[in-house]
């Protein structure tokens, strides 16, 4: 669950350093600042779901955030991950009145929010934003169009193979050995995101893990060796993931 409260006076900084803000003064972000609502999210909660009227927009302060749709026999397909610092919920950039997939925390989770009929103010008064929100919309549906095409053309090893290496590209922070997605993971969440079956992720993660490729736990993936998990992709190694 979540708790919602009016925010105190946090200052202008909070918001000055992302795109959608960067170009407006101080107190324009104090505007904004003022008119926001803040959550905190507990890990696996719902923020919104598919087809409900898009009433409020968000923007993620800290933690990630899972978007996923169900199909019509009931099972979850992961489309994405999105980090902090992102908008989410954003049906009105895209003409929609209701939100086209679901948002669910995959980890604790800060957000802002504002009423949907802001957004329309924030596009016509504050200069960038809706031109850095329509980019952040672009990233998204490229990366959901090569998701696309990775599940009606790759083997189910590569898309796996390729799942892990978008999250370390995305989340990923250096341990000792190697680089750890920075969020809550399952085996069950890297089927869904790979649209196949926790039998086949299991397999795979314990052949990988027997490689010195992946060690996983309860939750937790390290990629110890990502230079041959992008050769199970069949990534060129000129274009692999930074190790952050």
């Amino acid at each position: 669950m979540g708790s919602s409260k009016t925010l105190p006076r946090l200052d202008e900084s909070l918001l000055s350093y992302l795109p959608q803000f960067m170009r407006l003064s101080r107190q324009d972000i104090r505007d904004i600042l003022d008119q926001a609502v803040s959550r905190r999210f507990d890990a696996d909660t719902v923020i919104f779901e598919e087809g409900a009227p898009a009433e409020r927009f968000y923007l993620l302060l800290d933690g990630y955030v899972r978007v996923l749709r169900i199909t019509k026999e009931g099972k979850r397909v992961i489309l994405l991950h999105i980090q902090s610092g992102q908008l989410i919920g954003i049906a009105r950039a895209i003409g929609r009145t209701e939100y086209p997939a679901t948002a669910m925390t995959a980890s604790e989770c800060l957000a802002l929010s504002w009423p949907m009929s802001l957004f329309d103010v924030f596009a016509e008064k504050y200069d960038g934003f809706i031109n850095e929100t329509q980019k952040a919309v672009g990233r998204r549906m490229n990366e959901m169009n090569t998701r696309i095409v990775e599940l009606s053309s790759q083997h189910v090893d590569r898309r796996v193979a390729n799942a892990l290496l978008r999250l370390i590209d995305q989340s990923g922070r250096e341990v000792g050995d190697g680089v750890e997605i920075d969020f809550p993971i399952t085996r069950k969440d890297l089927s869904e995101l790979s649209a196949t079956t926790l039998h086949t992720v299991s397999r795979l993660m314990t052949a990988w893990e027997r490689d010195g490729i992946v060690k996983s736990s309860r939750q937790r993936i390290v990629v110890r060796n990502p230079r041959k998990l992008a050769e199970l992709g069949h990534v060129d190694k000129t274009k692999q993931p930074p190790i952050r």
